[in-house]
């Protein structure tokens, strides 16, 4: 077998959100189009979600939620700085300008993420092979201080730093798209001295902004991954050519295939949002599955993996 060129994570972020998403998820696992998923524990279906990875196998780790639904610690749903007056976390706006307002309580972060690692084992029996933020806010200023130590502390080996290459000359992203991702990519980066400081390891290139929902197509996708095969390994995992003197390039691709969840069923306490409601879904899925898709993989010297394998 030829040497690969690149060891790609492909990740179902969301999963446990609703018994649809989690369907489609598992098929799209079983159909060639992910290789790993990351889990929802304060969503309504991730009991569900859990032994539907211990089912079929599938690699999993944990998707931190801060920012929708109802928190884990049951002394964090009143009167903590996590919430608002209904008991929700303030959303993924929300979370940011609260924030900036330095009105979150960073003992109250960590006291949520451990208790959410907690849960998670509970669940699947085991660790997370590898631990990122809903909505990213696993990168945003204090947070991420607060994310690595427990990361290091509970010895999860992997996060996500979402920093795209190919973002900047991404032709069709809207402009307020564009800038919340470019805010996204310098909360990444800013974050990349943090982790390195707690000896937490992330893929070599990280793939998803460009290509999510609607901006899905197989040339997008394809677009992405020669931006990703370009760069050069940056030693941050582990992973390295054994027959050969070139590096294997690391990378994730960050995915939200599934179902559209029913209307009232589903969510993280709240009830499912439009995001999960929508047809691009479905689309998602369609297009990851799709078998030209796979080809591509093929052809390129891309070769699938988990968090584990890297």
């Amino acid at each position: 077998m030829p040497q690969p060129r690149m060891m790609l994570v492909v990740t179902g972020d969301d999963f446990g959100y609703c018994p649809r998403r989690n369907q489609g998820i598992v098929d799209c696992f079983q159909a060639g189009g992910i290789s790993n998923v990351s889990l929802l524990v304060n969503a309504s279906a991730a009991k569900e979600a859990a032994d539907l990875a211990k089912r079929h196998s599938i690699p999993i780790g944990l998707h931190a939620n801060l920012s929708e639904g109802i928190p884990v610690s049951p002394s964090l749903r009143q009167a903590s700085t996590l919430v608002n007056q209904q008991g929700f976390l303030h959303g993924k706006m929300g979370f940011r300008q609260a924030l900036e307002r330095h009105q979150l309580s960073m003992e109250q972060v960590e006291l949520e993420l451990r208790a959410q690692v907690r849960l998670f084992r509970e669940l699947t029996g085991h660790l997370p092979h590898h631990m990122d933020g809903h909505q990213h806010v696993h990168v945003l200023p204090e947070v991420r201080e607060v994310f690595a130590q427990v990361l290091s502390d509970i010895s999860i080996p992997y996060t996500r730093i979402p920093v795209e290459p190919g973002l900047h000359s991404c032709p069709w992203l809207p402009a307020h798209l564009q800038r919340f991702y470019t805010q996204v990519e310098k909360d990444a980066l800013d974050s990349i001295p943090v982790f390195t400081r707690y000896g937490i390891r992330w893929p070599d290139a990280y793939l998803g902004l460009t290509t999510m929902g609607p901006n899905m197509s197989i040339s997008n996708l394809q677009r992405a991954l020669r931006h990703a095969l370009a760069i050069e390994p940056s030693g941050t995992t582990s992973c390295s050519a054994s027959s050969s003197d070139q590096p294997v390039v690391t990378a994730e691709l960050m995915v939200h295939p599934g179902y559209p969840s029913h209307p009232q069923e589903g969510g993280c306490g709240e009830g499912p949002d439009d995001f999960s409601q929508s047809a691009d879904r479905q689309h998602e899925l369609n297009v990851l599955t799709d078998p030209s898709m796979l080809a591509f993989y093929s052809q390129e010297g891309v070769q699938f993996c988990a968090f584990k394998d890297l």
